[in-house]
């Protein structure tokens, strides 16, 4: 689903250029929950913007369900990334003067991936689907940081997108509504979805079908997690 080959970012900054990644291959397959892990600065996020299409690389190459990234013009890209990734934030990013159910329905405003008439029922779908329906007619400032964190991602679900992207999406909740979090990220792979995760969450190798450690803008190491177990098989 993922292939990155030779993936080099370089920023230039008033001290001098900045090597944000360098030469990285990485393979994800359909399906996969992938956990890029390391410490601040080694480049994870800067690898899901541009597997995301949010950036651009300086070199090396991109391909996401067959497409390269790197040859699609900004209109197509915006319209591409709409249909096919999904995001999910640390902040959530929800806006606030819209409802819960609102929130989800805006990609599909925007895409037009859901005929009018229908948009409301697949958002309330969403919903049910992480464990929140009964939030749908409330505004995200009502909610806890879990319940909203699971609004965003059924927003990121909105399009039915083969990939879902998250950064650091426990990274502002409690232990325990962070397991819960990453269990729903466990099931969504589980169910064909594939995830590519940037955390510093200890328990993602719970969920986490590999690893990927990140160094410096490299690729240090890819193993499969040692203590996964996939959903629905109790330890």
């Amino acid at each position: 689903m993922i292939t990155l080959h030779g993936l080099t970012k370089t920023y230039s900054t008033p001290a001098g250029d900045h090597v944000a990644l360098r030469d990285i291959d990485l393979h994800v397959a359909a399906g996969e929950l992938v956990a890029v892990v390391g410490k601040s600065g080694s480049g994870k996020s800067t690898l899901l913007n541009l597997v995301g299409g949010i950036d651009t690389p300086t070199s090396g190459t991109v391909q996401v369900g067959g497409t390269a990234l790197e040859q699609l013009g900004r209109h197509r890209l915006a319209a591409w990334r709409g249909r096919n990734i999904g995001f999910v934030f640390q902040f959530f990013q929800l806006l606030p003067t819209l409802t819960v159910a609102e929130n989800i329905m805006l990609p599909m405003d925007f895409c037009r991936t859901v005929p009018v008439r229908e948009r409301r029922d697949r958002a309330l779908s969403l919903l049910q689907r992480v464990g929140v329906a009964e939030q749908a007619n409330k505004l995200p400032s009502t909610l806890s940081g879990g319940e909203q964190q699971r609004v965003a991602i059924a927003r990121a679900l909105a399009n039915n997108p083969p990939v879902l992207l998250a950064d650091e999406p426990t990274g502002n909740l409690d232990s325990v509504t962070a397991g819960a979090v990453l269990d729903l990220f466990g099931t969504l792979a589980s169910s064909g979805t594939t995830v590519l995760i940037v955390t510093h969450e200890r328990e993602i190798s719970r969920v986490a079908g590999r690893m990927v450690e990140m160094a410096d803008g490299s690729l240090r190491s890819s193993a499969a997690s040692a203590s996964f177990v996939a959903p629905g098989v109790r330890q």
